[in-house]
């Protein structure tokens, strides 16, 4: 894969932070009109190919939302302050434009704060917070302002997708548009294909980035045999970030599959035969206690479910120019559809 797919690039492109999730979920689901597609109270959207009562379910599970910032407060000069929907560097901020979800469509604007050279010495050496920042609209006054925006309403930064050499991509929202586009094209090529023994879910789902909520529903309501939680790991071939730490990810180097206490190890070990014999290279993750993705939550949903976990190597990981090897995605993707397709129903997650 060395172009964008066309659904990727309409996903990263929509303004859709936790909560906020309905543009991106609406490019979604009108892109999962192969099956069965549904949607919930959450902002989650989910799309169904052969499931019946009388075979297992697998669900194929990205998150939807992507960080953003949220309208605190209008002063009376025109200016908004802002706070964090989902965890950030406070200097992936300085300077960005920005675009507000307003209640008659997206208004632009910039980050602004005080110039370094009206700083006192000592302040010029310190990281900027967020409290001392602003989101500039080009208001004259708090009424003017309140014309475009409102308090509450949410912000992403503006940042068009920008294709790179080798396949490579950088976007915001990446985190997690991939993941919410490899659970849909599983599905779509699950549905296109030859017979399984299993039905498949594709789901986007909302608000993981503020608490793994929407998973924790679906799954709930899904209540599958089977889910592969789909997101990004920090690719670890960029300067200054230790393999000793952090495992050794590169841009290209295939998908990352999770082995660690909260992921099933049938399903982890299924997933690395379905690569070996497909050819796919990957790449393995271990976690002790949590993963911080939505494996998190479905592995505990209703009585248990059985969990595994795809993740794809993500450089520069919340902010604005979070980059990507397309060919990685490409490689989760078929990962995870030559896992489904070596299924059977009577294969035991029992651990």
């Amino acid at each position: 894969m060395s172009e964008t797919p066309e659904t990727l690039d309409a996903l990263i492109r929509v303004p859709a932070p936790s909560g906020y999730e309905t543009p991106a979920a609406e490019v979604w689901r009108e892109a999962a009109s192969f099956g069965d597609v549904a949607a919930d109270v959450l902002g989650s959207s989910t799309v169904s190919v052969g499931v019946a009562d009388d075979r297992p379910t697998v669900a194929i599970v990205g998150h939807i939302d992507e960080i953003g910032l949220f309208v605190s407060h209008v002063d009376d000069d025109g200016f908004l302050w802002f706070g964090p929907i989902g965890g950030w560097d406070p200097q992936n901020l300085v300077g960005q434009r920005v675009i507000v979800r307003g209640r008659d469509g997206e208004v632009p604007g910039v980050i602004g704060k005080k110039p370094i050279h009206l700083l006192e010495p000592d302040d010029r050496k310190k990281p900027t917070e967020i409290k001392a920042m602003h989101i500039d609209i080009g208001a004259k006054d708090k009424d003017d302002a309140l014309k475009y925006v409102s308090v509450g309403d949410p912000a992403v930064l503006a940042a068009e997708p920008l294709s790179l050499p080798n396949g490579r991509l950088a976007s915001r929202s990446m985190d997690n548009r991939l993941g919410s586009y490899v659970a849909l094209e599983v599905a779509r090529r699950i549905s296109e294909g030859d017979d399984v023994a299993v039905g498949v879910v594709g789901c986007a789902v909302s608000q993981e980035e503020i608490g793994l909520f929407g998973s924790a529903t679906t799954g709930f309501s899904l209540d599958p045999d089977v889910a592969i939680a789909v997101d990004v790991t920090h690719a670890t071939d960029a300067p200054g970030i230790s393999k000793q730490e952090n495992g050794d990810h590169a841009l290209g180097s295939g998908p990352v599959i999770g082995r660690g206490s909260t992921l099933n190890h049938i399903v982890a070990d299924l997933l690395r035969d379905a690569a070996e014999a497909e050819g796919i290279d990957y790449t393995l993750e271990a976690s002790g206690r949590y993963t911080g993705t939505d494996a998190d939550s479905l592995q505990v949903a209703r009585g248990g479910i059985a969990t595994g976990l795809v993740s794809i190597p993500l450089r520069y990981m919340h902010s604005s120019v979070e980059m990507v090897a397309l060919a990685d995605v490409e490689a989760a993707i078929e990962l995870i559809v030559a896992f489904v397709r070596r299924l059977e129903p009577e294969t035991s997650f029992l651990r």
